[in-house]
């Protein structure tokens, strides 16, 4: 199956009968939203994709984002267990971020969702 914008359905329930969630996968479905929801949240995510980063690095590589937002954003990351936070003992104090398993595995979310807006925005050149 197609759908109109030239990618295939995956599914195998046909295009006449919808099948909607249950409201346990509903909330499961929040649930895993709210933890990527945030301004920056997603950004943060894929630049540490590429490995672990200090926080003035993430902090260049996202232009506009202030300390106290990327600061909170990483905390809430953190208590989500998506990243983790590592202070060295140093002088003066270094501290690294890296993605846990958990976000990792969202990898394959990330580049899906990449190929998808370049296949929107390949079908929109091409009207």
């Amino acid at each position: 199956m197609k759908n109109h914008t030239g990618m295939k359905n995956n599914t195998h329930v046909p295009d006449d009968k919808p099948c909607a969630p249950t409201e346990t996968e509903l909330n499961e479905f929040r649930q895993a939203l709210s933890m990527l929801m945030g301004k920056w949240k997603i950004e943060i995510l894929w630049i540490l994709l590429s490995g672990p980063l200090r926080f003035g690095e993430v902090r260049k590589a996202l232009s506009g984002i202030t300390q106290h937002m990327l600061t909170a954003q990483l905390r809430a990351l953190e208590a989500d267990r998506l990243i983790t936070r590592t202070s060295y003992a140093e002088i003066p104090p270094r501290v690294e971020y890296a993605l846990t398993e958990n976000a990792l595995a969202l990898k394959p979310v990330f580049v899906a969702l990449t190929e998808w807006a370049l296949a929107i925005q390949g079908a929109e050149e091409k009207r």
